[in-house]
């Protein structure tokens, strides 16, 4: 059931998305060369020129989306995540578009067409077309989701389902469904064994019964769907309540009781048939990884030519203020758990750890040199990090590698810390962005990484690179010394 609908949703947003998509391209024309808004200099196109690009762009704008992960229902977007994942979608999508336009027009081969434009598109109709559809896009989801949940708050098109397990287990699952309340559920109430001695309701929600009366309650409630969310060691219970309600026809879900050994987002697998469940499944792999590295890429080397003169006048502070080299290298560790050299502008004396060792920094650093005091308040000590980014060893969003000395430390301390491991290191995260920096909480940091990890978007890299900017945080300073 949670299936079906999650199609019947994803059906709506595709439908509406090719449709506006289509819109968008129609009013982007209407706008460049029928308005009067914009002066045309090389000739008036004919409608019948954009009309025959118009079923390519409704079903690539859908594509976009689908590997932006738009038609992934997931627990309810801020606003700002809603934008910010159709924005870049439909930045794709353009990408896409101009890119397939000109391919065709250069190798449109063996046709009386070739040479009248086919398949020519304005750069400016493009830009307008990314307006509009971001517009009419964000726009249409934000009314449709605002229906359906008007619809639900009456009361209508509801699907009740009862929680067998009113523990640990079976409360997570009320909470997930109270959250997703996009999904058209109600919790008719739980099924437990302790209902005849403990009546107390979980968020409202009541005890109805013991499992052993699992179908009466089923027909009593009026009930679409059981989940099943009983605890390991009552597995013969389980099987009692799977049989029971099977007798009856009734839609039975499993939920394992697996919390305990669950840190990242787990999926289903399929091996020949065998369900397998993956307890440490993170979205940013194949498609995903390949569109991230190509991001960190581009915008890598645009930023180090932009930032050229820039960067020298800060390498001649740091050579020509105080003795040592320019830059300052250290072994840090990166994706599953491999090592690499990571490179910063020298912010220290030379050999400021020689007598110490390693040590965490702090704020006020005696050790640092006045220029590199003014480096690490700005931030602009991180800078070469972008050739590290360039060259693959880490990506312009991720969580902050850290020294192997003091991973080692945290992996016995922390017993999620080696989970930040399963991407790529980052200069900036979404832990920097919220304030965990620095000599702050290591335990909120390891949240806010997990839950990057586990919620990776595309969007979401560029939301939080945009909040280190808007922020002031600059580039994310580095936790440790040095």
């Amino acid at each position: 059931m949670v299936k079906r609908h999650k199609r019947t949703l994803a059906a709506i947003y595709i439908t509406s998305d090719a449709v506006l998509a289509a819109l968008a391209f129609v009013l982007a024309y209407w706008v460049r060369f029928k308005a009067g808004v914009i002066e045309v200099t090389k000739g008036l196109p004919p409608f019948e020129q954009y009309a025959a690009v118009l079923p390519f762009v409704a079903v690539l704008v859908p594509v976009a989306y689908y590997f932006q992960g738009l038609y992934s229902l997931r627990r309810n977007p801020s606003r700002v995540d809603d934008f910010f994942a159709v924005l870049v979608g439909s930045i794709i999508a353009v990408m896409l578009g101009v890119v397939s336009t000109l391919y065709f027009q250069a190798y449109y081969v063996g046709s009386e067409m070739k040479g009248r434009g086919v398949l020519e598109v304005s750069q400016i109709a493009w830009v307008l077309f990314l307006c509009a559809n971001v517009v009419l896009t964000y726009g249409s989801r934000a009314a449709i989701r605002h229906l359906l949940e008007r619809r639900w708050r009456a009361g209508v098109g509801l699907k009740r389902i009862v929680i067998v397990g009113a523990g640990d287990l079976g409360r997570l699952v009320a909470d997930k469904i109270l959250e997703h309340q996009e999904m058209g559920y109600q919790i008719a109430g739980f099924v437990d064994d302790r209902a005849d001695r403990d009546h107390l309701a979980y968020r409202g929600i009541p005890l109805l019964g013991t499992t052993d009366d699992v179908t009466g309650i089923a027909q009593r409630e009026r009930v679409d769907q059981v989940y099943v969310a009983l605890p390991l060691e009552e597995h013969q219970r389980m099987l009692q309540v799977i049989e029971s309600a099977s007798k009856d026809l009734i839609d039975v879900k499993i939920v394992p009781d697996l919390l305990q050994f669950i840190a990242l987002r787990a999926r289903i697998e399929d091996l020949d048939g065998v369900p397998i469940i993956n307890l440490s499944d993170v979205p940013l792999q194949g498609f995903n990884a390949f569109v991230k590295r190509t991001v960190d890429l581009v915008l890598s080397a645009s930023a180090l030519i932009i930032l050229a003169v820039p960067f020298a006048i800060l390498a001649a502070l740091v050579r020509f203020t105080s003795k040592g080299p320019v830059f300052y290298s250290q072994e840090r560790m990166s994706l599953d758990g491999s090592s690499f050299t990571v490179y910063k502008f020298r912010s220290m004396y030379d050999e400021a750890e020689a007598v110490t060792g390693p040590v965490w920094a702090r704020d006020e650093d005696p050790r640092c040199t006045p220029v590199g005091r003014f480096l690490r308040k700005t931030d602009m000590d991180e800078l070469p990090q972008l050739l590290n980014v360039l060259k693959g060893d880490m990506s312009l969003v991720g969580p902050r590698p850290e020294r192997p000395y003091f991973v080692e430390q945290f992996r016995h301390r922390y017993p999620q810390y080696m989970l930040r491991h399963k991407v790529k290191s980052g200069i900036t995260g979404w832990a920097q962005v919220n304030g965990w920096r620095g000599n702050t909480s290591m335990e909120k940091r390891i949240e806010y990484d997990l839950y990057y990890i586990e919620n990776w978007s595309l969007s979401m890299d560029f939301k939080i690179m945009w909040l280190t900017v808007v922020r002031g945080l600059g580039l994310a300073k580095q936790t440790t010394a040095y």
